[in-house]
């Protein structure tokens, strides 16, 4: 207290009131740090760098909440496509790819991976680095350790994330992300950081944050590692026979010729050729789009275990190359908007009086609850569905 001589009492009671107002920490996460300590200690993170690591923290009970609402698993397909895939993310990423020439070049030579699948991971991933996740890691996978069905996981990205932290690749400011802990340009998350980024700018730092060319570098060396066969496609749209019942998913890999047997035609009238296996997808059903995946979809999915993520990417890349959109219509009488067709819908629902919050073309609780609000004016079942029946009925008005 020597520190203190002189100083009146009346100036150290609101400090004093305030140190004592704070809530203390849940007994149970304590319980859950001590633990997770333990675990860092066994993988030679020392006591000092994890006490800095976890000053202050505190759970954040929204990354609990993300957990169950991962859109490539509740979104119907025709909607998640619209939104990653349309005719701005295209133009952007044609842009990035004359930016970024000489980069994606030298990565095709050194991994053999195509640059459009390259550009199209990032376009979906983080909209070109322009949405890249604003959590701070720590919290997050702290959080996700102690709370969730998957803590042994994340107890595993939060070792990685502080062993990031030791090696000084990435400053602990810019270590921020998705709920899940991923970051980066392309959306790493920690443990495959460890395993497969690379320094390809050649600054000695391996910053998928900072650095474009790392950050294209370790996606192309993530998709050599997971399989990618220089020079082939992912896959192609596909023709299936009427009332087709033959096999169909991911998993039931048939050669090409036993393709043609079961009457799979391409729909660009291409023979189906190669000495190859592939899956017939069929993520809308029957009705809907067909698609023959061969391996490089494979190492697509890898990325993030979700069929209508692997397939955004897939069809953006050959967007990006000149492709053209799926020739068969999604089975539904209610398509997705795109970004920019989201951006009106809010303009046109906040012009009407309903809170929509900042017009960003991103479809959260509160443009569900606008939505939702102006069904009920209108008459129509509420169900909060942002598509083209409400956007066109919000135009008429």
């Amino acid at each position: 207290m020597d520190g203190m001589r002189g100083v009146p009492i009346l100036l150290l009671l609101p400090a004093l009131a305030l140190a004592q107002a704070e809530p203390p920490l849940p007994a149970e996460f304590t319980a859950c740090l001590a633990e997770l300590r333990t675990q860092a200690q066994r993988e030679g993170i020392t006591n000092d760098q994890f006490d800095v690591a976890m000053s202050r923290i505190e759970p954040d009970q929204t990354v609990i909440v993300a957990m169950g609402n991962q859109p490539e698993f509740s979104t119907p397909i025709w909607q998640y496509m619209a939104g990653l895939v349309d005719d701005k993310r295209i133009a952007e990423g044609q842009a990035q790819l004359k930016q970024w020439n000489k980069t994606l070049e030298r990565a095709e030579k050194v991994y053999g991976v195509d640059r459009y699948t390259v550009v199209a991971v990032w376009g979906v991933e983080s909209n070109y680095g322009k949405i890249m996740g604003k959590r701070p890691l720590v919290r997050s996978l702290v959080t996700a350790s102690c709370y969730g069905k998957r803590q042994a996981y994340f107890r595993g990205e939060l070792v990685s994330v502080l062993k990031i932290l030791g090696s000084g690749d990435i400053e602990v400011d810019l270590l921020k992300g998705s709920w899940a802990g991923a970051f980066g340009h392309t959306q790493f998350m920690p443990s495959t950081f460890q395993r497969l980024a690379v320094d390809f700018d050649g600054d000695g730092r391996r910053d998928v944050v900072s650095s474009v060319p790392d950050a294209l570098g370790s996606t192309a060396n993530y998709l050599k590692q997971a399989g990618w066969q220089s020079g082939q496609p992912w896959g192609y749209e596909v023709r299936i026979p009427a009332k087709y019942t033959g096999p169909s998913g991911r998993r039931t890999k048939i050669h090409l010729d036993d393709w043609v047997k079961h009457g799979i035609q391409r729909v660009d009238g291409k023979p189906l050729l190669g000495d190859a296996k592939a899956a017939l997808l069929l993520p809308a059903g029957a009705r809907g789009p067909a698609f023959l995946a061969l391996r490089n979809y494979d190492a697509i999915y890898s990325y993030n275990t979700a069929e209508s993520y692997a397939l955004a990417i897939a069809h953006l890349s050959d967007r990006l190359r000149g492709g053209k959109p799926f020739r068969k219509s999604w089975p539904t009488d209610d398509p997705g908007l795109s970004r920019s067709e989201r951006f009106e819908l809010q303009e046109r629902l906040a012009l009407r009086g309903y809170d929509v919050g900042e017009a960003d073309g991103l479809i959260g609780p509160r443009t569900i609850d606008a939505v939702k609000a102006f069904q009920v004016s209108e008459g129509v079942a509420p169900d909060g569905y942002a598509g083209q029946r409400v956007l066109k009925a919000l135009r008429k008005q």
